[in-house]
C-alpha cells in the first residue's frame, strides 16, 4: 500500500470521526472549525463551534450580524483577528459569491482570513479537490515521516516541504470521499499519534517507512531555528462602576493589544492614571490584586484599580458606561471578563 492508501485506511478505523464539525461536507461548517482550530485545542473548540451555529446557522446570518454580536461570540477564544477576518469573510462570500464557498483552493485562499492550508483543507473535505494541506500537526507527519529536515524558518524551505506534501497526495482520480479521508488522516495523525512530544510511533500506520521513527529521534523534527520572542507589558486597568452597576467601557484601538475588543482604560502606570483622574477620583481609588495573563507571545502582568463614581462622571476615551446586562454580550478579553464576572466592582 502506498503511503496514502495506509493513511486513508487508518483514518476509517482510528481516525477521529465524531467531532461536530465532521461528517459533513459543508462548507460553511468547515470553514468555521478551521478557523476555530487555528491554534486552539479541541476541547476548548467544541463548546464555541455549538454556540456558534446555534446562533449562525450559516454564511448569509453571520454576514448580517454585527462586528460586536461576533466577537461577543468569540470572546475568550483568543486570537481576535480570526473572528474579524471570520466576518469579514462571511461578507465577501455573500457579496462576491452568492453566498456560496467557492470550490477550489486557489479562490478560497483570496478570501479573508483564509491561509493555504485552510483554503485547501475546505476544498479537500468539501468537495474532494486534491490538494495537500500543511497546518502545524501535518507539518510534523510529513517532516519525521521523510526526514525532511530543512530549516522552516527558511521560506524556500517551507515551500519544498509544501512540494513533498503534494507528492505524498493520493494518486489522481481518488474518489471525493478518499480525498476528504486522507486530508482528515493526516490531520488525525498529527493531533493524536504524531504529536509533538513521545510520539505513539508504535500505533503509526506508516511508521515501518519513517524516518524519524528509523533514526529513533522523531522530536528533532520539524526544524525552525527562529523562536518566537516573548515579551511582558504591565498594564493598569480602571474598573470604573456607577451606582446603577454600569461599567465604564470603550472599543480598542487596532493595532495594539485587544484590538477592537471592550475594555475599561488601559494605562502603562499609575502615575498615567492618576493624571487622567480628577483629586476627587483619585481619592477614591481602591487597587486590586495583580494577576497574570498569558498570551501566545506575550505575558500580560495586569494591575486593576476599582473607581466608584456618579453616573455624570466621563472618561473620555469614546467610551461610555455599559450596564450589566449588555456588556456580557459585547467582545471582552477573556481576563476582563472573568474581573467582570467576579463582581470584584
Amino acid at each position: 500500500m502506498s503511503f496514502a492508501d495506509r493513511v486513508v485506511a487508518w483514518q476509517k478505523v482510528r481516525g477521529r470521526n465524531d467531532l461536530p464539525w465532521q461528517n459533513t461536507r459543508d462548507p460553511y461548517r468547515v470553514w468555521l472549525s478551521e478557523i476555530m482550530l487555528q491554534q486552539t485545542q479541541v476541547v476548548t473548540v467544541k463548546a464555541y463551534f455549538t454556540r456558534f451555529l446555534e446562533r449562525f446557522a450559516d454564511v448569509q446570518s453571520l454576514a448580517g450580524a454585527s462586528l460586536d454580536e461576533v466577537l461577543g461570540l468569540w470572546s475568550g477564544l483568543g486570537y481576535y483577528s480570526r473572528a474579524r477576518n471570520l466576518h469579514q469573510c462571511a461578507k465577501v462570500v455573500v457579496q462576491k459569491h452568492g453566498g456560496k464557498f467557492p470550490r477550489d483552493a486557489q479562490t478560497l485562499s483570496t478570501l479573508p482570513g483564509i491561509g493555504r492550508s485552510t483554503a485547501s483543507a475546505i476544498s479537500s473535505l468539501c468537495f474532494g479537490e486534491r490538494v495537500a494541506i500543511l497546518d502545524a500537526n501535518v507539518k510534523r507527519v510529513v517532516t519525521r515521516t521523510q526526514g525532511f529536515d530543512a530549516d522552516l524558518a527558511v521560506s524556500s524551505h517551507e515551500k519544498l516541504l509544501w512540494e513533498l506534501a503534494t507528492e505524498l497526495l493520493p494518486v489522481i482520480g481518488t474518489s471525493a470521499r478518499d480525498m476528504a479521508r486522507y486530508t482528515q488522516g493526516m490531520m488525525d495523525l498529527g493531533a493524536t499519534v504524531c504529536v509533538p512530544k513521545r510520539p505513539r510511533c508504535a500505533v503509526c500506520p506508516v511508521s515501518a517507512d519513517c524516518a524519524a521513527h528509523r533514526d529513533q529521534d522523531p522530536e528533532r523534527y520539524p526544524v525552525r531555528s527562529r523562536k518566537l520572542k516573548r515579551s511582558s507589558q504591565r498594564i493598569f486597568l480602571l474598573l470604573a462602576q456607577n451606582p446603577d452597576g454600569d461599567v465604564w467601557l470603550s472599543r480598542r484601538p487596532a493595532p495594539g493589544v485587544w484590538a477592537g475588543l471592550y475594555c475599561p482604560p488601559l494605562f502603562d502606570s499609575d502615575e498615567a492614571m492618576c493624571t487622567a483622574l480628577t483629586a476627587a477620583q483619585r481619592a477614591l481609588l481602591v487597587p486590586s490584586e495583580a494577576f497574570k495573563h498569558v498570551l501566545s507571545h506575550k505575558d500580560l502582568h495586569l494591575h486593576p484599580r476599582l473607581l466608584g463614581v456618579s453616573k455624570d462622571d466621563d472618561f473620555g476615551d469614546q467610551g461610555r458606561w455599559v450596564s450589566a446586562t449588555e456588556w456580557p454580550g459585547l467582545g471582552l478579553p477573556a481576563p476582563i471578563r472573568r474581573l467582570l464576572e467576579s463582581r470584584a466592582l
